[in-house]
């Protein structure tokens, strides 16, 4: 893998080829006018009730699954559980896995009014008017949600999940337009945000670093020209900042002074997907699944796809590193090593789609797909991928699925129907 242009500061050195219809909505979101956002808000249902005939809401036997108990080993299409609860939601998603979050004793779906809604009862505990940012992530520290302000005035500011209390705030500056949470550490939120021009226009964008605790900019780099604002997926790992953008640039900065540490290209078929395991970060590039050191960006480990087989998300869980491929093969993964702890073709046996997205709760492991009717929440034995039960209501919205989780209950988003699950 090469190097390639700079994203600001000083360079160390010189599935399916089209996204989903899922990933363009959540492009397309990141790039909203204020006119467009402006012209209205849809709130949450007042009818809102616990669900005793699950069969009742949301379609025709929304527990999917085979209509059989699971074999013993987990290989059976096992009937789904009945819905905890079900309750529609103002959630205006656009794709991304953090538009769904649960802490706090509460389960927040991106939308405006942003609702948060008990976890046991899905009944709601605290609303925010001016909701979610579209595009814009959930952003969730240890005990802090971030959000990019609705009144688009330059503000970030923080609220407990539990009450929806605001708790802190920053500005980045009047020169900077509608700056944008993307990672959060325990002493830093780092933010991008567009650089104002004298005409109101902006050709260039910031990524910045907010304390914390004071909201003061400890740090602020301006990005290549060239580079965008939307459409980032960030972490952080100690000293290192990860974000992809894109430009399909993959980019490690260092979070004491935002200096730029190493960047990479990665290809096409890769639309920001990666994960992070200790001093690792794990990247799809097509058929190859490469770890590069966050230090230096030197590679680690490369595992390769069999014939022909693309790549698709990966998800580091308890120190395990799951990704499935375009041909439907599941597989766990040691993310220090690159070795195979297993391979499954379970999800292409019983012709599931695959997930783009994992949570995971006791010894299961829980997929969320895309859109298909195929699809839905795939629960998964997390020590061999023996597809346990789906669950999908049916609808046929085409909207894709979001899932997370509490440890006692998993939920599931799909458009405007938030369903929690027993673990």
């Amino acid at each position: 893998m090469r190097d390639v242009t700079s994203d600001g500061g000083t360079p160390e050195g010189s599935g399916s080829p089209f996204p989903s219809r899922r990933r363009v909505l959540r492009w397309a979101g990141g790039g909203l006018t204020l006119a467009a956002l402006t012209a209205g808000t849809v709130g949450c249902e007042d009818d809102a009730v616990d669900v005793e005939d699950p069969g009742n809401a949301g379609g025709d036997e929304p527990g999917g699954g085979g209509g059989k108990e699971a074999d013993a080993d987990g290989n059976g299409n096992g009937q789904a559980p009945e819905p905890l609860w079900i309750k529609p939601t103002s959630a205006e998603t656009y794709g991304d896995n953090d538009e769904l979050v649960a802490a706090g004793g509460v389960v927040i779906a991106s939308g405006s009014p942003l609702a948060a809604l008990d976890a046991a009862t899905g009944e709601q505990k605290w609303s925010l008017p001016g909701g979610a940012v579209p595009g814009a992530p959930l952003l969730l520290s240890e005990d802090t949600l971030y959000l990019a302000s609705s009144e688009y005035d330059g503000s970030v500011i923080g609220y407990d999940p539990a009450s929806g209390k605001e708790t802190w705030r920053s500005r980045l500056g009047k020169e900077y337009r509608q700056p944008r949470p993307i990672a959060v550490d325990g002493e830093q939120v780092y933010v991008i945000a567009e650089i104002l021009e004298d005409d109101g226009s902006s050709k260039t964008n910031v990524i910045a670093a907010l304390n914390s605790t004071t909201g003061r900019v400890a740090w602020k780099e301006q990005r290549d020209v060239g580079t965008e604002q939307n459409g980032i997926h960030a972490a952080v790992r100690g000293r290192h900042l990860v974000y992809t953008d894109f430009k399909k640039n993959l980019t490690v900065r260092d979070t004491a002074g935002g200096g730029q540490v190493w960047t990479h290209k990665t290809t096409k078929t890769n639309y920001g997907f990666f994960t992070v395991h200790q001093d690792l970060v794990i990247v799809p590039q097509g058929s190859a699944l490469q770890a590069f050191n966050l230090a230096d960006g030197k590679e680690k480990w490369t595992l390769e796809a069999s014939g022909g087989a693309l790549f698709r998300e990966p998800a580091v869980l308890e120190d395990v590193l799951y990704v499935a491929d375009s041909v439907r093969v599941m597989r766990a993964i040691d993310p220090r090593t690159g070795k195979q702890l297993w391979k499954s073709e379970a999800l292409a046996d019983a012709s599931l789609q695959v997930p783009r997205q994992y949570v995971k709760a006791g010894d299961t492991l829980y997929g969320a797909t895309d859109l298909d009717k195929q699809g839905g929440i795939i629960a998964m034995d997390a020590s061999t991928g023996a597809v346990r039960w789906t669950f999908n209501d049916k609808t046929g919205d085409y909207h894709g699925w979001l899932v997370a989780t509490d440890g006692k209950r998993v939920f599931a988003l799909h458009g405007k129907k938030l369903h929690a699950l027993p673990v």
